[in-house]
């Protein structure tokens, strides 16, 4: 059986780029994707871009409001807190870049 885990989105950066140093020294920028959905409805999506994949330079001038295309794949993590066992599906991206507006 043949497995494929491949996405590409077009979307908006709902909200500021968080950047967070793991404890292990590796970095990664979580952003807020809004994606419209069938309809008028925005479908917004997690997007977890660790810096030695993705590389630091492509996420750099990224802010809430631009226009982005992110390709890479479906993760689900799970794990526990306070509240018991939670999980969270996220896109872990392998390419992210800023999409210009077009010149008129």
């Amino acid at each position: 059986m043949v497995t494929v885990n491949v996405v590409v989105l077009a979307g908006t950066v709902a909200a500021e780029p968080v950047e967070r140093r793991m404890p292990s020294g590796d970095e990664v920028t979580e952003l807020r994707l809004s994606v419209p959905e069938v309809g008028k409805r925005l479908l917004p999506l997690p997007v977890a871009a660790w810096h030695a994949t993705v590389g630091k330079r492509a996420l750099k001038g990224i802010v809430k409001g631009d226009a982005v295309l992110v390709h890479g794949q479906l993760v689900r993590r799970f794990y526990r807190s306070g509240a018991g066992a939670r999980s969270l599906t996220e896109v872990l991206a392998t390419g992210i870049k800023k999409i210009e507006p077009p010149v008129d």
